[in-house]
C-alpha cells in the first residue's frame, strides 16, 4: 500500500500551497463577513489547474490519481472550506457524466471545466435530502420529439448561482421512487431554468449555495446521462467517489485549526509561562494531532483503494464520517485552547468552527453514513 505521490504531483501540490496562502487564506474572514467569494478567485483558481481537477488527461484535464486530488483539496481546505467546496463541486457534479456518460458527453461536459468554467450538481430538494427517492422533478419525455421535459425545484445547490453546466436528477416515473430517478445535463441558459434564493448559512459562507427552479425545461434526449431509471446508482456511486474528497477538505479544515491552536499556545502566557507547557492543554494538542494524523490515513487508504479499483464504499462512508466529526472536534478543542480570544472574529478558529459542521451533514450525513457502513459490515 503506497501512499506517496509523484514529485512532479508534488510540485503541483507546494504550487496549490503558495497559492492558498497568498490568494485564499489572507482574505478568509473578509469572503465570510461578505457571504461571497472575492472578485476574481475563480479565474485565479483556472490558471492554477484547479477547476478541472478530476477530468482525465484523454478529455484535456491533468489526469490526476485520487490521492493527488485529496491532497490538493486538503490545502484548499486549510486556507477556507468555502473556497475548497466550490471547487470541490465542479468534480462532484462532473462524477455522474465520468461514471456513466457517453463519450460525446464526457467531452461536452469537461470542455467547460477545462474552459474555466464552473458546475453544480443539483440533487436535493426540499422534500429530498438523505432520501433520494423522494425526487419529486419530473422528467416527461416526448419520443416523437426526441426530448425531455423537467419541471420541479432543488435547494442548497452548491455553485448553483455561477454554473455554467448541472447535473439535475429527476424522475421519469409518475410514480416517483428511485427506480424513475435519472441524470440529465442542464446547461446554463436553458429557457425555464432558473436560479432562485441565495442562502445565508452558517459556515462556507464564500461558497456560493441557491435553490435552483425548472419550469417547462426542454432539453435534447441527448442529455440523458445513464439510461431511464438510472440515476439512482449513478448518484450513488458518484457520492462514493467523492465522499473520500469531502474527507480531505476537513483534514484541511482541522489541520488548520490544530496550527492556529499549536502556535496561540507557544505564545499565550498565563501564571508567568506559556501555556503550552501546561499538561492539560498538550493532552488537548497530542489528542487534535492524533486524530488529524488518523483522519488523513483514513483518508489516504480510501483514495488508494479507488485508484486501484478495489470496491471502497464502506471505506468512503467512514473517510468522510470520520474525518468530518474530526474537524468538528478539532475545531471545536483549538477555539477551547484559545479560550475567549478563539471565540472571536479576531482569530480563524470560530469560522473553521462553523465551516467544520457542515462536511458532518453534506453528501450525506455521518448518520447516513454509518448506516452505509453497518449494512456493508453486517450484509
Amino acid at each position: 500500500m503506497e501512499f506517496a505521490i509523484s514529485e512532479e504531483t508534488q510540485e503541483l501540490i507546494e504550487m496549490v500551497r503558495e497559492f492558498v496562502e497568498k490568494e485564499v487564506a489572507p482574505y478568509a474572514q473578509e469572503m465570510d463577513a461578505e457571504n461571497h467569494m472575492r472578485d476574481g478567485l475563480v479565474e485565479k483558481a483556472d490558471e492554477m489547474g484547479l477547476l478541472n481537477v478530476i477530468v482525465p488527461e484523454e478529455l484535456g484535464g491533468p489526469g490526476l490519481d485520487s490521492l493527488a486530488v485529496a491532497a490538493i483539496y486538503e490545502e484548499l481546505g486549510k486556507g477556507c472550506a468555502g473556497v475548497a467546496t466550490s471547487l470541490a463541486a465542479n468534480s462532484l457534479a462532473t462524477l455522474p457524466v465520468l461514471i456513466a456518460g457517453t463519450d460525446e458527453q464526457k467531452q461536452m461536459y469537461c470542455d467547460v471545466l477545462n474552459n474555466g468554467g464552473m458546475a453544480a450538481f443539483a440533487l436535493t430538494e426540499p422534500g429530498a435530502g438523505s432520501d433520494a427517492g423522494s425526487v419529486s422533478t419530473r422528467a416527461e419525455h416526448n419520443k416523437e420529439a426526441g426530448t425531455y421535459t423537467l419541471n420541479g425545484s432543488k435547494m442548497f445547490i452548491t455553485n448553483a448561482g455561477q454554473a455554467e453546466i448541472f447535473l439535475v436528477f429527476a424522475n421519469t416515473r409518475k410514480t416517483g421512487g428511485i427506480r424513475g430517478l435519472t441524470a440529465f445535463i442542464v446547461p446554463k441558459g436553458t429557457p425555464g431554468f432558473k436560479v432562485g434564493k441565495k442562502e445565508n448559512k452558517m459556515g462556507i459562507r464564500p461558497s456560493n449555495t441557491c435553490e435552483l427552479i425548472l419550469q417547462d425545461v426542454v432539453i435534447p434526449e441527448s442529455y440523458r446521462v445513464g439510461r431511464e431509471g438510472e440515476g439512482f446508482r449513478i448518484a450513488m456511486n458518484t457520492l462514493d467517489s467523492a465522499r473520500p474528497f469531502v474527507g480531505s477538505v476537513s483534514v484541511g479544515i482541522a489541520q488548520a485549526a490544530l496550527d492556529c491552536a499549536v502556535k496561540y499556545a507557544k505564545e499565550r502566557r498565563q501564571f508567568g509561562q506559556p501555556i503550552a507547557s501546561f499538561q492539560m492543554v498538550q493532552s488537548m494538542i497530542a489528542d487534535m494531532a492524533i486524530k488529524v494524523e488518523t483522519a488523513r490515513l483514513l483518508v489516504q487508504k480510501c483514495c488508494w483503494m479507488r485508484d486501484q479499483g478495489i470496491p471502497f464504499a464502506k471505506e468512503a462512508a467512514m473517510a468522510k464520517c470520520y474525518a468530518s466529526d474530526v474537524a468538528m472536534q478539532v475545531t471545536t478543542d483549538a477555539v477551547q485552547v484559545m479560550g475567549g480570544y478563539g471565540y472571536t472574529k479576531d482569530y480563524p478558529v470560530e469560522k473553521m468552527m462553523r465551516d467544520a459542521k457542515i462536511m458532518q451533514i453534506y453528501e450525506g450525513t455521518n448518520q447516513i453514513q454509518r448506516l452505509v457502513i453497518a449494512n456493508k459490515i453486517l450484509y
